[in-house]
């Protein structure tokens, strides 16, 4: 069964839609913030900066283009609310979309009181009046903007991270974003403290004929020296104030009456949806299967929240498939992307039109930590990282005749050289295993660079062991040595582990080829064997270094490698 969806009205193109108007929004309040902060410097300096805000944002254009935005993404967040056969959601999506709500409300008298005013009596907005307003005159209205402020921030700022969060270099930028996220807020409110603080001390007209106050005091309009009285202003705004709230609220209203009438008359046309554990959640058509989940209170993975850009709400279809809608470009593209079989498909796209019976494919376990609904911290993504293993040669005969406080002691040393060297490097310490010891490098690089990083990482490991050896030479039985194996490539990153134990780590084809190539190093009766990519990526100076392809087991093609002995690793410090 294939359905034809008009491309306007596709899920793709709403969410295009609604992510572009918010971003004209987002880019409009880092603006109008930024042009706050300059009143840390002087009242004069904002307006400076505003006069530049204004040129952009108070003409036609800019005018269509920022009030145009507005009115799509707040239709659109309506839209979605609607859409949705659930109110069940991860905590993150719901504090977005809820203080998404409040913004109309407590911006709506703001706008009035400067821009409608404006517009109606040719009122000098300017920081003067408008602060003197919030920070003198009105501060309970000035209180209400500074929870506006930070509602609009912190809802455009998690729909940035929300559409950011998979782009591999975004966790390279990461600590930055986060720094202007809280800077900027921060500086606005102590730019407008600062301003409301200038205006205290500036004796004004208005003070002498005792200023009322308030969004709709008295305003003096341009070139004219009478003022217009509060109450003919608060008069006049009445009716945009009363058609504004009026509206919203009569489309709160609207959207949750449609949803309750939705669900009365869907009842008569519902379909069943049957889980591996014997659960049958009956839901009206429409919904999604992992909407239907969430219902039922069944733990189901959606680490992207279900957009469709992840598959770990994937489920098989066992029962019913031959029914279902064909996927849409989106979930196929996902489908394509991890080489689905038919009767797999992703349940956040998936809707039903008749009964089915699936299997979750990623089940939580019941034991988990995690909360049913709760979304992790760190999903796993894939990534082309570096990784690098090395491990201490002939270690069982070190500790075959020494005391365990020494081998406590000898393992802390190396332990200490290797996480040293690699941290210095820009690499990070993944794990400890006995004596050896695994490392991710271009987690926050890209892969050249990585390649270098990990290379450089060997050399100063390869040169502090051979030290310590030496140090050490009349306590140990051998000498001590290292074997290195460096690989790049695709692998999966992410959180794993259970409960407290769960860490950031890497697993796939990659890192199973750089632990092969550490043992290679130790039957080549070397120091570090890299693979062909890393050398072609890092652009080393291999001339002269030893090649030659091995077989890596579960890999039908054999990997060309570099072999490099002691004394020619320092080439790569």
């Amino acid at each position: 069964m294939t359905t034809k969806t008009d491309p306007f009205l596709s899920d793709q193109f709403i969410r295009k839609a609604r992510l572009g108007s918010g971003l004209i929004i987002f880019l409009f309040v880092t603006m109008h913030l930024s042009n706050h902060s300059l009143g840390l410097i002087s009242l004069k300096a904002a307006e400076a900066g505003r006069g530049v805000f204004l040129a952009i944002w108070r003409n036609p254009i800019g005018t269509v283009v920022f009030y145009g935005a507005v009115i799509v993404h707040v239709l659109l967040v309506l839209r979605t609310l609607y859409v949705r056969r659930t109110l069940r959601m991860p905590l993150g999506e719901a504090f977005q979309i809820v203080t998404g709500l409040l913004i109309p409300l407590l911006l709506i008298d703001h706008v009035l009181g400067t821009r409608v005013v404006h517009d109606i009596y040719g009122y000098v907005d300017n920081y003067h009046s408008i602060v003197r307003t919030l920070w003198i005159s009105s501060p309970v209205d000035g209180i209400r903007q500074t929870l506006a402020l930070l509602a609009v921030w912190i809802h455009g700022c998690i729909g940035v991270h929300f559409w950011l969060r998979y782009r591999p270099w975004y966790t390279r930028i990461t600590p930055v974003v986060l720094t202007v996220a809280i800077l900027l807020p921060v500086l606005a409110l102590l730019g407008f403290a600062n301003m409301g603080r200038t205006l205290i001390y500036i004796s004004t007209e208005e003070d002498e004929r005792g200023y009322v106050g308030g969004y709709y005091s008295d305003v003096r309009s341009f070139g004219e020296s009478q003022s217009v009285p509060g109450n003919q202003i608060r008069s006049d705004i009445q009716p945009y104030r009363v058609t504004l709230y009026g509206s919203f609220s009569l489309a709160l209203i609207a959207l949750f009456g449609l949803r309750v009438t939705r669900r009365w008359s869907e009842r008569a046309h519902q379909i069943s949806i049957r889980y591996p554990g014997g659960e049958n959640i009956r839901v009206p058509r429409g919904f999604t299967v992992l909407e239907a989940s969430r219902l039922g209170g069944i733990p189901h993975y959606s680490v992207c929240g279900g957009k469709g850009q992840c598959s770990t709400c994937r489920v098989q279809v066992v029962d019913g498939a031959d029914s279902l809608p064909s996927p849409e470009p989106l979930e196929q593209k996902t489908l394509n992307r991890i080489r689905a079989t038919p009767d797999i498909r992703l349940a956040c796209q998936l809707r039903p039109t008749h009964d089915v019976a699936v299997v979750p494919l990623l089940v939580p376990m019941s034991e988990s930590a995690i909360p049913t609904y709760s979304q992790t911290t760190s999903p796993g993504r894939e990534r082309e990282i570096v990784v690098f293993f090395c491990d201490l040669r002939h270690f069982t005969s070190l500790t075959e005749e020494r005391l365990p406080f020494d081998i406590v002691f000898l393992l802390n040393r190396y332990f200490a050289i290797v996480g040293k060297a690699i941290e210095d490097a820009g690499g990070r310490v993944d794990k400890f295993i006995g004596d050896g010891a695994m490392a991710l490098f271009g987690l926050g690089h890209p892969p050249d660079e990585a390649c270098r990083q990990a290379l450089k990482a060997a050399a100063t490991i390869i040169r502090e062991v051979d030290r310590l050896s030496e140090e050490l030479a009349e306590e140990l039985s051998v000498p001590l040595r290292i074997a290195v194996g460096i690989h790049s490539g695709l692998a999966v990153v992410g959180s794993m582990g259970y409960g407290n134990v769960k860490n950031l780590t890497a697993i796939g084809d990659t890192v199973n080829v750089a632990s092969r190539l550490e043992s290679a190093a130790k039957e080549f009766e070397t120091e570090l064997v890299l693979s062909e990519p890393v050398a072609a990526l890092s652009g080393a100076d291999l001339s002269g270094i030893e090649s030659r392809e091995i077989a890596v087991r579960g890999r039908a093609v054999p990997l060309r490698v570099f072999i490099v002995p002691k004394e020619e690793s320092a080439r790569f410090a």
